[in-house]
């Protein structure tokens, strides 16, 4: 998601779009390795650390999968005033890294003919505005669309002010900036915006028929054996779940978890799942095994961008996926934060390594900059760590 725009909950509002216990390793169920080992040792303290920094999250978990080797890192509570640790099976808010999702629908349509990159907004979606009607699904996917970004729209805040509950006709969210000129030709440059991928999801529902949620489960879940991974329409979370926070030194940290209606974001950043089910799904969908070769090396096709939040190393943007070059070499993926929840999903371009970070809170460049970096820092490390011969 975007960064922090609206007033956090205890002011009035955490910004929506946009005591931690001590750190420990957890074996993941099965065929899981311990994670306390040698030079592993040292992404433990570092995650601990984190949890404990000001402005961290209560709680963090790490999975690092080598085919089917699982190695699970952890730290923190799952909620606070407990002792619960967070478990690979627990439910969470995805945040930006469902905008992957649609990607991994929107690539299947265009290979099974029902919609082909160079479509336009004006020849799917004639009811939207004229002046995006040269819009294409491949700007759309990378972000150069040039779309008014429908969750910094002054009403669209207000309203979420007002309800933060408040459910949203999702398929009307493009509505509340109707009225508004693209920011930039399209093409000319890019420019992260939550209008993308609804207009992405619009454009599937449009071609097939078929609501995007079915879509989801019948494209994406199913083949994936996501069995844990919804798209809500409420704000109340799957048992059990990672409890999300509101983390704002000297203040204690406040369950945000189910403050907001995913309404409002949909398939921009609506998804629930679990880190056990983002692992597969990470692993499927940058291997490229839900797709056609042909429209792999599109997909695959980069230009200047990054992720929301920036994710480790040089970030460069793809078809609904982003290129982070470490300096330990490359992996695709995609990240996200919403209020109570940061998320990177990576793997390697065959899938067979997969990393997945998830922490339970917001950090961002605009709330949290010197949090991110040191996040930054850390996942990249573990990237290394998951790129290591073995």
């Amino acid at each position: 998601m975007p960064p922090s725009s609206l007033p956090r909950v205890r002011q009035p509002l955490v910004a929506l779009l946009a005591a931690a216990c001590v750190a420990g390793p957890v074996l993941a169920p099965a065929q899981a390795a311990d994670a306390t080992a040698g030079h592993d040792r040292a992404l433990r303290t570092q995650l601990q650390e984190l949890t404990t920094a000001p402005g961290g999250p209560p709680g963090a978990i790490a999975v690092l999968k080598r085919g089917l080797r699982t190695e699970v890192y952890r730290a923190g509570v799952a909620e606070t005033g407990t002792d619960r640790p967070i478990e690979a099976t627990d439910h969470m808010r995805i945040a930006s890294t469902a905008k992957a999702f649609s990607g991994a629908v929107s690539l299947q349509l265009v290979d099974r003919g029902k919609l082909r990159l160079g479509d336009t907004i004006g020849k799917v979606l004639p009811r939207l505005p004229r002046a995006w009607h040269r819009v294409t699904l491949r700007q759309l996917l990378n972000h150069t669309s040039g779309l008014p970004d429908y969750s910094q729209d002054p009403e669209f805040l207000e309203l979420l002010t007002a309800d933060p509950r408040r459910r949203f006709d999702s398929r009307r969210l493009l509505d509340f900036v109707a009225g508004e000129p693209l920011v930039f030709r399209p093409g000319a440059r890019y420019s992260y915006s939550n209008s993308d991928n609804i207009a992405v999801a619009l454009m599937a529902e449009a071609v097939t028929g078929r609501p995007y949620e079915e879509l989801l489960a019948r494209l994406v879940y199913r083949p994936l054996d996501l069995g844990s991974t919804t798209l809500p329409q409420g704000y109340r979370m799957p048992e059990p779940y990672m409890h999300g926070y509101d983390v704002t030194p000297p203040d204690p940290p406040e369950d945000v978890s189910e403050v907001l209606s995913a309404s409002g974001v949909w398939a921009s950043g609506g998804i629930v799942s679990t880190p056990r089910n983002m692992t597969a799904f990470i692993r499927g969908y940058a291997g490229g095994k839900l797709i056609s070769e042909q429209t792999r090396r599109q997909q695959l096709n980069w230009v200047n961008g990054a992720s929301e939040p920036a994710g480790p190393g040089r970030n460069k943007a793809g078809l609904a996926i982003f290129r982070y070059a470490t300096r330990c070499g490359v992996v695709y993926g995609h990240t996200g934060n919403f209020p109570g929840y940061t998320q990177l999903i990576a793997a390697t371009p065959d899938g067979r390594r997969s990393l997945t970070v998830s922490l339970t809170t917001q950090i961002n460049k605009t709330n949290k900059p010197e949090l991110l970096e040191r996040l930054r820092a850390l996942e990249e490390n573990f990237v290394c760590a998951l790129l290591r011969k073995q």
